[in-house]
């Protein structure tokens, strides 16, 4: 047996210093044979891992994904809380440009170029530590009428979301994290999705959800301060909630055309409203057909999530199709993700609103459910969740 430290005890035990000196070192990585080499440089596809807010949120959607939630283990405190977020972010830092992870033991693994990105997010029972304080505007979300939350998909202390282009490179990263996770925390459950935001010609698409429907249209887009004021709390954090939806594919199949695109209030071949004649038009309330009906109605999805009729509350939705099989048996679904600066006067309102009317309820069922406080981003030298755990 050598006398070789093992990676927890480099990291989940040596403080900030020796995690910092892995966050920060930048010039060279040690390789799996411990000789030092360039550090790759990222190829365009990759996101920078630093900045004000965490890269992925803004992003978009990746084309492989997974979830993970984690609970705390009774040892861990404030302090070994901030252990781990210096050990991940580490982490963070190599996979995301390409490189292993500090101790990795499947370092060919470690590719550029797959837009690989991490979020980081702390649940309720993280603001119960001593030292921590709740942020403003976030709680958990309370049961719905419509809900049947199975505890395999539901709560959570931690979560790690990690997204890539190439599903070989989630996998990768998922059990580094997990695995650097141990003397702090276990997994609680893991959610695999999928999405395609890519055109045939490579240009960018909203993506659609395995109703068929163009999903996520009505966003703010990225970079306006629309999003801003939307997405960022003042501290650059934001919060997530993450709710597994089962659809139920036979019923919904067996109706017509256009009795799908009634309850959503959109067209299924391009998402345009029904009052419009493309994807990004915007939608006419008021307008009635021939006959004097609602030409979006009073149930349909895209008016009661509208912001117009939810006192100008919007949310930045995101979503990852999901199937679980069980022998021959599938489950076919959505992972809806919505991003807002204040969960309880942004998204819970309007999340009561249709779990009280929206059409799509007969066909969908929410069966998980947890909400996370995404902290800012950091900078070089830095490391995620200084601000809360620091």
């Amino acid at each position: 047996m050598t006398g070789r430290p093992s990676r927890r005890q480099l990291f989940g035990y040596a403080g900030a210093a020796a995690a910092g000196a892995a966050v920060t070192g930048g010039a060279v990585a040690l390789s799996h044979n411990s000789g030092a080499v360039p550090t790759r440089t990222p190829l365009p596809r990759d996101l920078s891992p630093y900045g004000e807010h965490q890269p992925a949120i803004a992003a978009t959607s990746p084309k492989h994904a997974e979830l993970v939630a984690l609970t705390l283990l009774p040892s861990t405190g404030k302090a070994a809380l901030g252990r781990l977020m210096r050990l991940w972010t580490s982490d963070i830092v190599a996979l995301g440009s390409g490189r292993p992870a500090p101790g990795d033991t499947a370092p060919e693994l470690a590719v550029p170029g797959v837009a690989l990105t991490v979020t980081v997010g702390f649940g309720a029972k993280v603001f119960t530590l001593p030292g921590l304080t709740r942020p403003r505007g976030f709680s958990d979300i309370p049961v719905m009428s419509h809900d049947r939350l199975q505890p395999g998909w539901t709560g959570g202390d931690l979560l790690i979301l990690v997204g890539a282009d190439d599903a070989v490179s989630v996998v990768h990263a998922v059990q580094r994290l997990v695995a650097d996770a141990a003397p702090f925390a276990k997994p609680l459950w893991r959610q695999t999705g999928f999405w395609n935001a890519t055109a045939p010609d490579g240009s960018p698409v909203t993506g659609r959800n395995l109703f068929n429907q163009v999903d996520g249209t009505g966003n703010p887009a990225p970079g306006t301060p629309e999003f801003d004021s939307t997405v960022w709390a003042p501290d650059g954090s934001t919060t997530l909630v993450v709710r597994r939806i089962k659809l139920n594919l036979q019923t919904w199949d067996e109706l017509t055309r256009s009795e799908q695109e009634r309850s959503v209030g959109r067209k299924l071949s391009d998402g345009a409203p029904l009052t419009g004649t493309a994807e990004h038009d915007e939608l006419d309330l008021e307008k009635r057909d021939a006959d004097g009906r609602l030409m979006i109605a009073e149930n349909a999805h895209a008016r009661l999530s509208h912001h117009s009729v939810n006192d100008g509350r919007r949310i930045f939705r995101k979503g990852l199709n999901y199937v679980h099989d069980t022998g021959a048996t599938r489950e076919s679904g959505l992972i809806f993700l919505s991003y807002q600066a204040d969960l309880v006067s942004q998204f819970l309102p309007m999340l009561a609103r249709l779990d009280a009317a929206d059409a799509l309820n007969e066909w969908t069922t929410t069966i998980g459910s947890a909400a996370f406080v995404i902290p800012a981003g950091f900078s070089e030298g830095g490391w995620l969740g200084r601000a809360l755990v620091g």
